[in-house]
């Protein structure tokens, strides 16, 4: 991974309770927040916040390079998509840089088409733009190092997730929150059935090589175990 001077590393941390926190992670938020102890030793500019059951492909150096070309304290992946798939998501709605003005949860209607905005705003030609009218958050962010300093553990400390809360909030305290326009596949897969549908698997058949897999495990340790209790008779 490239970082910071060209050097980077890959540190796996897990989720934890502690005396200050009896609490497991309750949120991307939260995840980031209990962290950010180590997070802040090291030298960048920007935290990169994923979420994992999604499926797509992006260059993440592009979307950093954005932020910076607009100055932006966050940047939020936004999808372009039609009415019918916009009531399936919150919304967002931004002026004419581009910057975010107003989240809003799921909607439908009159409340909905208010919504609506002009995505020729974000590159997308004429023709495009009238097709899919609405953008929704894909859950991904560029953070300035400042500004997460500051929002987590000051302004929203009980917030737990991101784009209901921590994105929201730092709008509406006059944050500049840009969006960044991703128009390719994604998909999200937080389900095995959502999953096997878009791999072209039946549910029945993840289900019985798991089975498998559980029975030949099981099988494997019992053995195991077993030998090690007659081990221990000898």
């Amino acid at each position: 991974m490239g970082g910071y001077k060209n050097e980077g590393f890959v540190e796996v941390l897990a989720a934890q309770q502690s005396l200050e926190n009896p609490n497991w992670f309750q949120g991307t938020a939260s995840a980031v927040r209990q962290y950010l102890w180590l997070l802040k030793k090291h030298n960048v500019l920007e935290f990169l916040i994923l979420v994992w059951d999604h499926l797509y492909k992006m260059d993440y150096e592009t979307f950093i390079q954005a932020q910076r070309e607009t100055d932006a304290d966050i940047i939020v992946t936004a999808l372009p998509m039609d009415k019918k798939q916009a009531t399936a998501y919150g919304q967002m709605k931004i002026d004419e840089g581009g910057r975010i003005i107003e989240f809003t949860e799921k909607l439908k209607g009159e409340q909905l088409k208010a919504m609506l905005i002009d995505t020729t705003i974000l590159g997308l030609d004429d023709e495009r733009a009238k097709e899919i009218p609405f953008i929704a958050s894909m859950d991904k962010y560029g953070v300035s190092k400042d500004v997460m300093l500051n929002l987590l553990p000051e302004k929203y400390l009980g917030a737990n997730d991101f784009e209901s809360e921590d994105t929201p909030g730092a709008t509406s305290i006059g944050m500049r929150v840009q969006v960044y326009l991703y128009d390719c596949y994604w998909e999200d897969i937080g389900t095995i059935g959502h999953w096997c549908q878009i791999s072209g698997y039946s549910s029945s058949s993840i289900f019985y090589h798991l089975t498998s897999l559980m029975i030949n495990l099981i099988t494997f340790y019992g053995l195991e175990l077993s030998s090690l209790r007659v081990g221990k008779t000898h």
